[in-house]
């Protein structure tokens, strides 16, 4: 079992280079937060304001190394300094504020969308040649339109023309915060157009993954072996067939919760919906730097532990990748 350790030795490493890069990234860009400022002002503020405010976003004149040596001081204990956009808020508090409404609506979309395109590609693939192959170019082509195209059709006809839904937001204004009914009843209301955009536009790759693996699986002798021994066809196609031909998609599911966190920007800006996309957008508008580091490594480690986490799963259900040279 040396296959968990090595994989474990190369995340941590993958980790090291990407906090690293999270780090060296926003050096090199041009422009900084108080350079930004200033051009608002248009030469209005005095070398000593200029310098207050340098001083007051937090911005050393130390070397990059002993940057480099307090940046990671600071993520081993927590402290990705204060946000520009919303200051004086800690990097810390706006992510939590807004990382919670992404994993509530991203996670509960990317599981539906798994189950419903997994289900159907393992039924087409299972009636293949009928006329239920007719969802795969019906869902690869929605699949194909650009997330933000789609987002604007859905709200050009559910809440512009059809007045269903909000055209944007998280929940009424109206609504108290709060582990209540009427706040969640108006954030699944608000949620809904988002979370519709998200799944239909993710059933067709699960479609036809699964589809092309059932194909596969089912010429294979084990699957042939339990037609020939009289078993029901109902348990053929899930014991059998399904079982196997599931665990590519089921790594690729594992991979997809990883960027659950970073796949929602676009489908957020559009809605206005107030998650960790619509937060680094306004970020990265702002050059807040602290936070869309911040942004950026809980992004980069959520990927990294999902794939981790996807990889020991896959050792344990296939036996093949445990197998030594």
């Amino acid at each position: 079992m040396r296959t968990i350790p090595r994989r474990c030795f190369f995340y941590l490493v993958t980790a090291w280079a990407a906090i690293t890069l999270n780090f060296i990234l926003p050096r090199i860009m041009p422009g900084d937060p108080t350079t930004d400022l200033v051009q608002r002002f248009r030469g209005k503020l005095s070398p000593s304001a200029i310098e207050a405010i340098r001083i007051l976003f937090g911005q050393p004149h130390t070397s990059l190394w002993a940057q480099y040596i307090d940046y990671w001081k600071n993520i081993l204990t927590g402290n990705f300094g204060i946000s520009y956009s919303y200051y004086p808020t800690p990097v810390t508090e706006v992510i939590g504020q807004s990382i919670v409404w992404t994993l509530v609506l991203i996670t509960l979309c990317t599981v539906l969308g798994f189950v419903i395109g997994t289900l159907l590609g393992m039924l087409v693939g299972w009636k293949r040649g009928t006329k239920l192959d007719l969802l795969v170019p019906i869902t690869t082509f929605i699949s194909s339109i650009p997330y933000f195209w789609f987002a604007i059709i859905v709200v050009l006809v559910f809440s512009i023309t059809l007045k269903w839904f909000p055209i944007s937001g998280g929940y009424s204004l109206d609504a108290t915060i709060g582990l209540n009914w009427d706040f969640i009843s108006s954030a699944i209301y608000y949620a809904f157009l988002p979370a519709l955009t998200i799944v239909v536009a993710s059933i067709g790759g699960w479609l036809i993954g699964m589809r092309n693996m059932m194909v596969t699986t089912l010429s294979e002798d084990y699957v042939l072996l339990a037609e020939a021994k009289g078993l029901s066809r109902f348990r053929v196609m899930f014991t059998y067939a399904a079982r196997n031909a599931m665990l590519p998609s089921f790594a690729s599911f594992a991979m997809s919760l990883g960027f659950v966190v970073g796949g929602s920007i676009v489908t957020e800006i559009v809605f206005s919906y107030p998650g960790i996309g619509t937060v680094l957008f306004k970020a990265s508008s702002g050059h807040d730097y602290p936070l869309m580091q911040g942004i950026f490594l809980t992004i980069t480690l959520t990927v990294l532990v999902a794939n981790l986490l996807a990889d020991i799963v896959y050792v344990f259900l296939d036996p093949r990748t445990r197998q030594e040279a």
